[in-house]
């Protein structure tokens, strides 16, 4: 039996046990401190599951199932802000900012972001941020390699590698303030809405699919029912009617899989190394109001708050707390058994250390290394736009011109993921190091719909603009283009080998068509030659050749879609004649040499 009244040398495990038995009080507040807190830990879980429940809905949303029309005064659009945790993210609203030298109005959201951390501290990684639940979930399944015991005492210490996601942070900021905002692949919404949109998904989809189609293939009909049920709700709701392929999905799936298993290594592995926008928010929390206070002299080194610290924020007694580090998670005061550590408004200062931990040279010189990395890969990159223009990178209908475009797109794929024909997809050195991942057009596997212009709608940083249905089919104005049509005589069926074939006209989509034939009659061969040799008989046959006329062409790519050349289609599309590019053009007599710029 352990003693009734042990003194302060008796065994730590008695006193943590005694002190779970006695109700614990605040000084003057009257309420058990333990029941109070643990009420704030389970809002604290309730808040996790409720905003990533709200952000794979959104992200879910993200999808057209509709029809269109060519009816220009029929508006489609998204039902849901389907971009508000982007809209809501600092991280992104500063790179667009610097990069940009402007502020995109919808990133308004981000200020009340702030507010919040300036209140409250880091409660967004702790309580809101879905890819932080993410990885809380994942420790909490798979548990960390370290346990419970010591070596999860030492894991849960500050360690030094944390301040990589502040030197991350400098330079991306300075790589934005340099003209790009290529820091968007590291945030950590985008990471999200990326790898769950265009890996996880898809994924699940393809599994699901033929999963539910191998039980519509059995002989019963309750099953056939509910199997056909499932695959009609799940495509109503979760995913696309037809299934979805984006490049490099394997590759961007691999990284959030990898990202997840350094979990096992290091306990919140993304949150305490990598995040940038932990590491702006940590910066802003230093002049939090709400913090920890601790009474060091009531600490018996249980080591209890160290083992379930999710931050890595030194709670324990003897040190100062760390509060850039800490996510406001509150397990450290539920766990304490000895009423240590305190959370409250406008608390004492003394055991608080406010700043991170950064050396000021390595500061400087990831400032100075994101500075430099933009215009050297700019000069150093073969497919770069000042040296080469990648045929292949043609933007989205609404995208702003090429360097305005970089220095705006986060790299967030919703306009990826909400492409109802699947023909967006992620770039990978196409528009060179600095456009990796950022959305290109590939006719071959989806075209550009003509009436739609859902890309621009949830794009959260302009750099696909909101444009209606009137001006992307040039109603009373001039069409958008994104790119023109060009033909292979040498693989064309009519051109090549004599064979009658319209496709691509019949599917020419612009009014007047941009595809027209030219109506010819050939001669080909009727037969095979004979067994003896003789010459194969001829016959005549009607052909109408098609030509694309670029003044109406808008660069669709619906031709190269439809092409029935199943290798390498004998019509293709390449970004020449881009409204958007002054440069890039392929009418000169369309080209204004007195335009501004």
């Amino acid at each position: 039996m352990p003693p009734a009244d042990p003194s302060p040398a008796a065994p730590s495990v008695w006193r943590r046990l005694l002190a779970r038995r006695a109700p614990h009080r605040r000084s003057g507040s009257g309420l058990p401190a333990r029941s109070a807190i643990r009420a704030l830990v389970w809002a604290r879980r309730a808040s996790q599951a409720g905003f990533a429940a709200l952000f794979l809905a959104l992200l879910c949303a993200t999808a057209f199932r509709g029809t269109f029309t060519a009816k220009a005064d029929t508006a489609i659009r998204m039902k849901w802000p389907v971009e508000g945790f982007l809209l809501a993210d600092p991280f992104v609203a500063l790179l667009t900012a610097l990069a940009s030298r402007g502020v995109y109005r919808g990133m308004a959201w981000s200020v009340a972001l702030l507010a919040l951390t300036l209140v409250f501290g880091r409660v967004f990684c702790g309580w809101i941020c879905p890819f932080g639940t993410l990885h809380h979930l994942t420790a909490w399944v798979f548990p960390s390699r370290y346990g419970k015991g010591a070596s999860r005492v030492e894991a849960n210490h500050t360690h030094g590698y944390q301040r990589a996601k502040y030197y991350l942070l400098f330079a991306f900021l300075a790589a934005a303030a340099a003209g790009s905002a290529i820091g968007g692949l590291f945030d950590p919404i985008c990471i999200c809405v990326r790898a769950i949109g265009l890996s996880v998904i898809p994924a699940l989809q393809y599994v699901g699919g033929h999963g539910l189609a191998a039980a519509s293939s059995l002989n019963e009909r309750h099953v056939q029912a509910a199997s056909d049920a499932a695959q009609d709700l799940l495509a109503q709701t979760v995913w696309q009617p037809r299934q979805f392929y984006f490049h490099q999905s394997w590759f961007i799936g691999s990284l959030l899989v990898a990202t997840l298993f350094m979990n096992r290594f290091i306990p919140r592995f993304w949150c305490r190394v990598l995040c940038p926008l932990g590491a702006l928010l940590g910066l802003f929390s230093r002049f939090a109001l709400f913090g920890m206070e601790k009474d060091h002299a009531k600490c018996t080194d249980c080591n209890l708050c160290l083992v379930h610290c999710q931050g890595a924020d030194s709670p324990q007694g003897g040190v100062k707390w760390r509060q850039d580090e800490c996510h406001m998670c509150l397990n450290c005061e539920t766990a304490c058994p000895e009423d240590v550590i305190k959370f409250r408004f406008l608390p004492g200062r003394a055991s608080t250390v406010t700043a991170p931990d950064t050396g000021r040279r390595t500061a400087l010189a990831t400032f100075a290394a994101g500075a430099a990395a933009i215009p050297l890969v700019r000069i150093a990159d073969a497919g770069s736009l000042d040296a080469n223009y990648d045929p292949r990178v043609i933007r989205p209908p609404g995208a702003v011109e090429e360097r305005a475009f970089l220095e705006r797109c986060i790299r967030c794929a919703e306009c990826m993921k909400v492409c109802p024909n699947n023909a967006l997809h992620p770039a990978l050195f196409e528009a060179g190091i600095e456009g990796l991942w950022t959305p290109i057009l590939i006719a071959r596997i989806g075209y550009c719909e003509p009436s739609c212009v859902l890309c621009g709608d949830v794009c959260p940083t302009g750099a696909i603009q909101k444009i209606d249905e009137k001006q992307k089919l040039g109603i009373g104005q001039a069409p958008i283009k994104i790119g023109t049509a060009f033909y292979d005589h040498g693989r064309c069926l009519p051109w090549s080998m004599q064979t009658p074939c319209i496709v691509c006209e019949e599917f020419c989509p612009t009014s007047p068509k941009a595809i027209w034939v030219e109506e010819v009659d050939a001669e080909v061969r009727a037969s095979t030659p004979g067994p003896n040799g003789e010459p194969p008989d001829m016959k005549r046959v009607h052909l109408q050749r098609p030509h694309v006329d670029p003044a109406l062409c808008i660069g669709c790519g619906a031709c190269e879609k439809v092409c029935p050349v199943q290798d390498k289609p004998a019509v293709y599309v390449t970004s020449v004649g881009e409204t958007r590019s002054k440069s890039n053009v392929i009418l000169l007599e369309n080209t204004n040499y007195n335009a501004p710029g």
